[in-house]
């Protein structure tokens, strides 16, 4: 469904409604040894490095209308990645004035950590790909907040993100803060009709996933949760083929797997019977 832009709606002064979209994916899999679990761990670190991050994101502003001012990114030792952009929206007048201390080549101007937020939005992700000490389970995490302030949306964002992380399970909470006022001085505390985030993925995604919805419709606060339906063991093994393990193994793992993400989805260890 395609967010629609404010167009009859008159306000006096600028949109102050901040809609906040946060998408956490995670992607899991099994790695029998540790050298498979390392392996794991660089290939995620290098599909999804600093540099992949920021195209991303980049087509996310380019996605809801914004304009990129800043972009920071870092790729982290041992592992795990981080892109912050800082975007605006509308005509991208007067914001290299805004944005000339931050962008300084002269590093006494800088100090040595920076956090900026610049018209009222941004775009982050940060990864945090991990594996279990023993069991041969390996995660990988990304979060990615996308708060806008204005007419632009980031829910306008969300098949995007879903298709390309590819993710076994997806915990999406969006949420509209603050007030803006018509010309009349009333309060306006959300500009566009929404009751669930499901509405604003595309069928043949909802198709894909078990999803549950909790929301608090009075405070504008909305949450969704995706997991996969079909499970081939296949799709989840790194380093190995299915066909090299025996009908006991798969049974072992692919209840591990299962067990993983029944516990992030629900958000509570599961116990052992």
């Amino acid at each position: 469904m395609e967010i629609k832009r404010l167009k009859k709606l008159k306000l006096y002064g600028f949109n102050n409604l901040t809609k906040t979209l946060s998408f956490n994916m995670y992607d899991i899999c099994y790695a029998k040894t540790p050298e498979h679990r390392k392996d794991y761990i660089e290939y995620i670190d290098e599909e999804y490095n600093s540099e992949r991050l920021a195209r991303i994101l980049t087509d996310v502003a380019n996605i809801i209308g914004a304009h990129v001012l800043n972009i920071a990114k870092q790729d982290y030792d041992p592992q795990g990645a981080s892109v912050t952009m800082m975007v605006a929206e509308g005509d991208e007048t007067d914001i290299f004035s805004k944005t000339e201390l931050i962008n300084s080549p002269d590093p006494l101007l800088l100090p040595s950590s920076v956090v900026a937020h610049l018209d009222k939005s941004h775009i982050t992700v940060h990864t945090y790909p991990e594996s279990h000490p023993s069991k041969g389970i390996s995660t990988f995490r990304a979060d990615i907040d996308v708060s806008t302030c204005g007419k632009i949306s980031p829910l306008a964002a969300l098949n995007y993100l879903v298709t390309n992380f590819s993710s076994d399970i997806a915990i999406i909470d969006y949420r509209v803060r603050g007030f803006t006022r018509n010309l009349k001085g009333k309060k306006i505390f959300i500009d566009h009709k929404i009751n669930s985030i499901q509405n604003y993925l595309k069928k043949e995604k909802r198709d894909l996933y078990h999803m549950i919805d909790v929301n608090i419709y009075q405070e504008n606060i909305f949450h969704t949760k995706m997991m996969l339906k079909e499970f081939d063991l296949e799709n989840y093994l790194f380093g190995m083929a299915k066909k090299e393990l025996l009908p006991s193994e798969k049974r072992k793992i692919k209840q591990s797997l299962i067990k993983e993400m029944g516990e992030i989805f629900h958000g509570k260890n599961i116990p052992k019977f």
